[in-house]
């Protein structure tokens, strides 16, 4: 009997110590928690998508802490104004000066090719969506979908973080000012008569679109119509000029 009392003794006395030992290990090794970086974190809405230009929201809220008074409040992308609002209480800044940052969305310069995807044939286009999925995976929001073949983009789940531009392996997908309706359903680079013999929405590039616009808002780069988003009036002329109808003009409010 006497050897199980002296057991039990010896197991709580090296329970004891342990939990001695792991107090004190617990105090001197803690790492120190900076209290304003937890408060701006929950502030942030943990999307991860890195749009602020870190690496998350945990590196965000880091480098706001450290230095608030050089790392801008309002680079939230998907959190906006609300959420630049809220740092700026955190912080004891003023809440109108960080303002919320300019609203995006996100574009597919494709249309796809009816009944196969881009990139299929002896002569497909090879500057197309090919429907390979990584914006979908890459974005947070699930504004992401392949339909028949090519990404479309659920504008009302799109923040214009960005995630699917930096995942897209073709470069298709381009963040814009929301507040722009018209954008270019086409990537080719290749020249019309090429671009025709792939694809029967692909840019000709014929110059119709530059001719027409009375802003200066469209040009033909690299064989492809182009967008100045800040010269742009959303006024359509491009898009019933165009002979391919790849100009996509988006309703108000869609």
């Amino acid at each position: 009997m006497g050897i199980y009392v002296d057991a039990l003794l010896l197991l709580g006395a090296v329970a004891l110590v342990a939990g001695i030992v792991l107090t004190l290990a617990a105090k001197f090794m803690a790492v120190p928690v900076n209290e304003t970086q937890v408060k701006v974190r929950e502030c942030l809405p943990g999307a991860n998508c890195g749009a602020c230009g870190f690496a998350g929201c945990d590196d965000y809220a880091g480098a706001l802490a450290d230095d608030p008074d050089n790392v801008p409040l309002n680079a939230c992308v998907p959190g906006g104004a609300s959420v630049a609002a809220a740092i700026a209480e955190v912080l004891g800044k003023d809440a109108d000066a960080a303002g919320g940052g300019e609203a995006k969305i996100a574009r597919v310069h494709c249309r796809g090719i009816e009944g196969k995807k881009c990139g299929e044939g002896e002569a497909a286009c090879k500057h197309g969506c090919i429907a390979c999925g990584a914006c979908v995976e890459a974005c947070p929001f699930g504004a992401m979908h392949i339909i028949d073949g090519v990404a479309v983009v659920d504008r009302s789940a799109c923040v214009g973080c960005g995630a699917c531009e930096a995942a897209c392996p073709n470069g298709v997908i381009s963040v814009a000012p929301a507040d722009s309706r018209v954008f270019v359903g086409c990537s080719s680079r290749d020249k019309g008569a090429d671009t025709r013999k792939a694809c029967t929405a692909g840019c000709l590039a014929c110059g119709k679109c530059v001719s027409t616009c009375k802003f200066g808002a469209i040009e033909i780069v690299d064989n492809h119509a182009v967008i100045d988003y800040e010269k742009c009036k959303n006024c359509g002329m491009c898009a019933k000029a165009c002979p391919a109808n790849i100009i996509v003009v988006m309703p108000k409010n869609a």
